[in-house]
């Protein structure tokens, strides 16, 4: 079985890989009868000399290989007729810009993978960047409340090595005793734990932290049970919420009235009542001022997201009484870090990480017929025609929705 590791040709720029170098070099000891063939990339963070210095050939012919592994979406004119394919389609919920995508899937006769649903028999997603998107995401959002405050001037993070070295810059400014909260606690709200620990902030519980006040910075780390409640008011918990959504309310705002920078880490699914409206916002107790939103639902649950920021131009204000963008630094204000493709400004760490679960969970399948389902949960094309477990995907690709 011979895998591509392809060229990333998607714009912008995307640095990230399935396989890092010493990824490659355990999925050849662990698998003798697997190849590796790098296609050659001038952006990739790992450079075409780090793999070549390991033994792994470096070049143009991806048509050799059966099994052809890259990240973001393939442009058209680029995929590789009857290969097998491994990226993040961003088709699953019928998003319109990639229909044309998905029918060249098709017309090509491909078999697709998509990364989002590699998962396992009860649906869990075995492979993910997002606790790289919570690492990246809290430290953009520190970033983000000194510039705000003018208070001190941290560098990007795509300028910086790793995690360490983002934990570093953090460690060196001086907060106010600020109250910050976090939701979330899945990949993404614990990446961003890592980065508060890291700092050696207090964290404190939900009583104190609505109640008490400190000589400290401090965080809070919430999830789904604590920022709603059932409308009926029956004692709800995370499971019944996520069974049932349209039974609950927010209860976030009594976090908002004391909340000065927030950062959204959290899973926000259908049917699930925003965290806060932009009539919230316009609240007079409404405390927030800075917002690291890493979900990044555009006009969804955290209200003051109106648009996708950037890495090159990673913040714009929200004027909640305007509710348009606005100059970020204003008093009456909120600064909103919105950046929808945060594990690009941390690419080795990120490509090491989802490397690693990729060879754990998926690499195996090949060899081992497929014996826990992996394969077949993520195909979603196979022999010119949608899979079965895709086939809701048949109105989006003629055009009928």
């Amino acid at each position: 079985m011979k895998f591509g590791i392809i060229r990333e040709r998607k714009n912008p720029p995307d640095r990230r890989v399935v396989l890092s170098p010493s990824e490659c070099q355990n999925v050849l000891e662990q698998f003798p009868k697997a190849e590796i063939l790098v296609e050659t990339s001038p952006i990739r963070t790992f450079s075409d000399a780090e793999y070549t210095a390991i033994g792994l050939q470096v070049g143009d012919d991806m048509e050799s290989c059966d099994v052809l592994l890259g990240v973001k979406e393939v442009p058209i004119d680029a995929l590789v007729p009857n290969k097998k394919y491994f990226f993040f389609s961003h088709t699953i919920k019928k998003q319109p810009y990639n229909r044309d995508l998905l029918r060249a899937i098709l017309d090509k006769n491909i078999e697709l993978y998509d990364h989002e649903v590699i998962t396992n028999p009860k649906g869990q997603r075995l492979v993910a960047f997002g606790r790289y998107a919570g690492i990246v995401g809290a430290y953009n959002g520190f970033r983000t409340y000194g510039l705000k405050y003018d208070l001190y001037q941290l560098p990007k993070a795509e300028n910086l090595k790793d995690q360490q070295a983002l934990i570093a810059e953090l460690q060196q400014i001086k907060l106010p005793n600020i109250k910050i909260l976090l939701t979330g606690k899945g990949r993404v709200g614990n990446g961003s734990k890592e980065m508060l620990d890291g700092m050696g902030l207090k964290k404190v519980g939900v009583d104190d932290y609505l109640h008490k006040t400190f000589s400290e910075p401090v965080y809070c780390q919430i999830d789904a049970a604590e920022y709603n409640k059932r409308k009926d008011g029956v004692r709800g918990n995370k499971a019944d919420f996520f069974q049932n959504p349209q039974e609950y309310k927010s209860n976030f705002f009594r976090f908002a009235k004391v909340t000065d920078f927030y950062i959204a880490g959290h899973f926000y699914g259908d049917g699930a009542p925003f965290l806060y409206t932009r009539e919230d916002a316009k609240h007079p107790d409404f405390k927030i001022k800075v917002v690291a939103d890493i979900s990044c639902d555009i006009d969804g649950p955290v209200a003051t997201t109106i648009q996708p920021s950037t890495i090159a131009d990673p913040i714009y204000g929200y004027n909640p009484v305007s509710e348009t963008v606005d100059d970020y630094k204003r008093e009456d204000v909120i600064a909103v870090m919105a950046v929808d493709n945060l594990p690009c400004e941390l690419p080795r760490d990120a490509s090491v990480g989802f490397g690693g679960a990729f060879s754990k969970h998926v690499i195996p399948a090949f060899f081992n017929n497929d014996e826990d389902g992996i394969l077949e949960r993520a195909r979603m094309t196979q022999n010119g025609t949608l899979t079965p477990r895709y086939n809701y995907l048949q109105n989006y690709v003629v055009g009928l929705e």
